[in-house]
């Protein structure tokens, strides 16, 4: 007998889509990824999707994880030349009902559930504070940040652009790629250089400051010739690392995440060995006086695949129980 589905949920990045349907024991079936360059609305890939999975049937409810702010149920891309609302969705295909939620926060909901081989500890192995608040953040196309507010009436996710906020240096190095960022694009915020642009960029400017030829063309390349012992390549990599844990620590105070930080994103798993023995855990505890703060708290790489689903079918059960 084919499982009957109790909803469609959907993880929507600057690259790619991702959806899956929930059935009646609460796991993700169907998993399906579109790169979303090929698809010229968020309805055409659910239409597409829907169609090779339950041709004519439908689901009675949407939970879709969405790349940006969500305002009064609609979304307008960062990373995408889209826009949809959760009204256009109902309409398009006659759902009871739908929602959209930013992708982090939607992440944000995954973490409590994550745990063994779907996390690696960076640092200490340590316990997070019962109940106490936790944050995720992340770099792929952009950068993500959501918190997770928790109590025993439950956890609500608390959805940021934190990803925008200002980039702040750290030694004399950062500065001048700052600078130079600044000269180039303006205002310099974190996304610019922890997402894969920016660590193409922070190549950029070490080869300027190092006085070499900058010979690689993207961050592929970058990760491929670090591999390989190219000193320049594994340089930015361990820059990058460490201005993650930087921001990692930031985000940590700001949310006051005593119950854990978790790093996500298509970029960290790439350098999860450098990430785990380099400058991140460092980095992320340097904060001055509240150094012992931020020794107690647990930072974690996110090695589960798909964590907005996980959390997008976290929401959708609980919207079935309103």
């Amino acid at each position: 007998m084919k499982p009957q589905y109790t909803g469609l949920v959907g993880d929507v990045g600057g690259t790619n889509v991702r959806f899956g349907l929930i059935d009646g024991e609460g796991r993700v079936r169907n998993l399906h990824v579109y790169p979303a360059a090929n698809y010229g609305s968020l309805g055409d890939v659910i239409a597409d999707y829907l169609e090779r999975t339950i041709g004519r049937k439908r689901v009675p409810r949407a939970v879709i994880a969405v790349a940006g702010p969500v305002l009064d149920g609609e979304i307008e891309f960062t990373n995408l030349e889209w826009q949809v609302s959760e009204g256009e969705l109902l309409a398009q295909f006659e759902f009871e009902a739908v929602r959209l939620i930013n992708d982090f926060a939607a992440q944000a909901l995954a973490c409590p559930l994550l745990n063994g081989e779907n996390l690696k500890v960076l640092g200490p192995a340590l316990r997070g504070a019962a109940e106490a608040p936790m944050v995720v953040l992340g770099a792929g196309t952009g950068f993500g940040v959501a918190g997770l507010a928790r109590s025993e009436r439950g956890d609500m996710a608390v959805s940021t652009e934190g990803g925008h906020a200002a980039f702040a240096p750290s030694d004399d190095v950062e500065v001048a790629v700052w600078s130079q960022l600044r000269a180039r694009h303006g205002r310099v915020s974190i996304e610019r250089l922890l997402s894969g642009r920016g660590l193409f960029e922070i190549y950029g400017v070490l080869a300027r400051l190092r006085q070499v030829e900058p010979t690689l063309v993207d961050e592929k390349a970058v990760y491929e010739a670090a591999a390989k012992g190219d000193a320049l390549a594994a340089e930015t990599l361990d820059r990058f690392c460490g201005i993650l844990g930087s921001v990692a620590g930031d985000l940590a105070l700001s949310f006051g995440a005593r119950g854990g930080v978790f790093v996500s994103g298509g970029i960290a798993p790439k350098m999860a060995d450098r990430l785990a023995s380099g400058a991140f855990r460092a980095r992320f505890e340097d904060k001055g006086r509240l150094g012992p703060y931020m020794k107690d708290i647990p930072t974690s790489l996110v090695l589960h695949p798909y964590p907005a689903l996980i959390g997008a079918a976290r929401e959708l059960e609980m919207m079935e129980r309103l």
